[in-house]
């Protein structure tokens, strides 16, 4: 019997519109312009299971992060947390009970933190809003427990987030987070603002979490070393699509999407293997104009004449005409 999964994301899709005002159209003489961020995403989230999502800057992860945790409805398509529609107004009394389940730690942890807030009512904020606890005494308790599993002390509750460094305020954000007994995290890029040192503590501790309590994480990054460290498995999007998915080992040891193998070129050879690397060709398109069929084909070095007509599916975790007719040898 197939497991049902956590999270199903099907068919995500955001646009945007960014057209010029009203008035400035007529006297100008411009149409309306849109921007599709996100296309047609789909993927699914086992309970207990990290699945990340990588891509270059632009490529729509972050959009997917917000859609899926709410802040941001989709144009089209749906999110289902434990058999749950996230958007579905007819479900409106379960989505409220799904939402102390849902938590979220956003990239910079000194924005996501209330300035003129103690830690230990920011901390505290998720089991008053969810009523966790009757007494103020327990609630104190509650974050002095939350302090010290995050690798704080609970005297940190009385001090303000600009007395901490960039590290420790994850970790407050993370005690933030656990503060509603949330089951899934979505995560959009909690390392990338920290030293190198500073985010294997916090990925570490992110782990140990995720056995301790069961937690099911959305990894959202651009750095394929962390990626590799956390996932399970992957989801590579470019231009607001999904082009490969892959088990973590598989998609680094096997990639097969000319774009996975593009991002695996350009990660440092630590090993200093000797083997012969491609440079990143290009940038990736404005997505107001996208290129016609495949969004890669420009920077592919493997196009032919379908690329540039025809949009790729997702078939056998690839997007990609040429993997599809075996043009690509196997990695």
């Amino acid at each position: 019997m197939t497991e049902t999964p956590f999270v199903a994301v099907r068919n995500l899709r955001r646009v945007f519109d960014v057209s010029k005002p009203w008035l400035n159209r007529m006297l100008e003489g411009g149409q309306k312009q849109y921007l599709t961020a996100v296309d047609d995403v789909s993927f699914t989230i086992r309970r207990g299971e990290t699945f990340a999502l990588v891509g270059e800057s632009g490529s729509g992860k972050s959009t997917v992060a917000r859609m899926v945790v709410g802040l941001m409805p989709p144009s089209a398509g749906e999110v289902v947390i434990d058999g749950v529609p996230i958007n579905d107004p007819r479900r409106a009394a379960d989505v409220r009970a799904l939402r102390r389940r849902i938590q979220m730690i956003f990239q910079d942890p000194y924005a996501s933190l209330n300035p003129r807030w103690r830690v230990e009512r920011i901390i505290a904020e998720p089991i008053r809003a969810f009523s966790l606890s009757a007494s103020a005494r327990e609630v104190h308790e509650r974050v002095g427990e939350l302090l010290t599993l995050v690798g704080l002390h609970p005297a940190d509750g009385a001090k303000f987030p600009h007395e901490f460094s960039g590290g420790q305020r994850q970790r407050i954000a993370i005690a933030r987070a656990l503060a509603s007994k949330a089951e899934f995290i979505v995560c959009d890029e909690p390392t990338s603002a920290l030293d190198v040192s500073v985010q294997a503590q916090i990925l570490n501790l992110m782990r140990d979490l995720q056995d301790r309590f069961g937690l099911t994480y959305l990894f959202i990054s651009h750095n394929l070393a962390v990626v590799r460290h956390m996932a399970s498995r992957i989801g590579v999007m470019y231009l607001g699509r999904i082009v490969e998915i892959g088990g973590g080992r598989d998609l680094f040891v096997r990639p097969q999407h000319p774009y996975t193998r593009m991002l695996l070129n350009a990660v440092p050879d630590i090993a200093m293997t000797g083997r012969l690397r491609e440079a990143v060709q290009g940038e990736i398109p404005n997505p107001i104009n996208p290129p016609s069929g495949c969004t890669f084909h420009p920077r592919c070095p493997f196009v032919f004449d379908r690329c540039r007509r025809e949009v790729p599916p997702l078939e056998a975790g690839v997007a990609c005409h040429a993997v599809s007719e075996g043009r690509i040898a196997a990695a």
